[in-house]
């Protein structure tokens, strides 16, 4: 893994939306398609609302979309991570239905793990990878350190050999379903998005290693931390 990149910048939303564009680009350039992670939370939502406010920026019917973790609701419910990105980001570009490989938080969590799981294990079988490989994954940072559903303390850190399983969080709703450390280190390149000055401390201990966010390591990718400062 190379040395992770900071980006500090007060045009968080601006800078992070570029960022994506320029990966997509060059994935499309290079292999006709785009993979992209969205990641949940509040911080995300600028930064799809600034790429839905230039929606031409990239060929959206290329764009190939999934979800780091999803809360088990429904798609419509105020807690969905889909609903959230649907509302600030897909309902408003070109983006065709079957691009968007939403988590079925509605189902029996291992259902829509293994559901989830089947779907990228068919785009890598296409791609000969042996595992789905995002060209951009974004992911958050939570106040304790974790990132996507993989919280301190949780069973679902010690998974090495599924890439989409069920996992439960400290705050409600407590079952969710989460991508692995064997998904999430496939990727190409990792965004980190923060927007939190509170985070400062912890931002500094993922970089040394600590935390569940600390055990992102994309065995050939990059990370990118997006630091938004006032």
């Amino acid at each position: 893994m190379m040395t992770p990149t900071l980006l500090r910048t007060p045009s968080f939303a601006q800078d992070a939306a570029a960022h994506v564009i320029e990966i997509g680009r060059a994935a499309i350039a290079e292999r006709g398609l785009f993979r992209l992670g969205l990641a949940g939370g509040n911080t995300p939502k600028a930064v799809y609302d600034q790429l839905a406010a230039t929606p031409d920026a990239l060929p959206w019917n290329r764009v190939q979309i999934t979800f780091g973790d999803e809360r088990c609701v429904p798609p419509d419910h105020a807690d969905s991570n889909y609903r959230m990105a649907h509302q600030s980001l897909l309902g408003r570009i070109p983006i065709p239905e079957g691009n968007v490989f939403r988590i079925r938080g509605e189902i029996d969590a291992e259902q829509a793990s293994l559901e989830c799981a089947s779907q990228l294990a068919a785009v890598a079988s296409r791609f000969n990878e042996p595992i789905y490989a995002h060209d951009l994954l974004l992911l958050g940072l939570g106040e304790d350190g974790h990132t996507a559903s993989l919280f301190p303390g949780s069973p679902a850190l010690e998974e090495s050999a599924r890439t989409v399983i069920p996992a439960r969080g400290p705050k409600p709703p407590p079952q969710r379903v989460s991508f692995t450390f064997p998904l999430l280190n496939a990727a190409r390149s990792v965004a980190f998005l923060v927007n939190d000055p509170s985070k400062e401390s912890v931002i500094q201990e993922v970089l040394r290693g600590e935390h569940p966010a600390g055990r992102i390591r994309p065995t050939a990718g990059s990370i990118t931390w997006i630091i938004g400062e006032k």
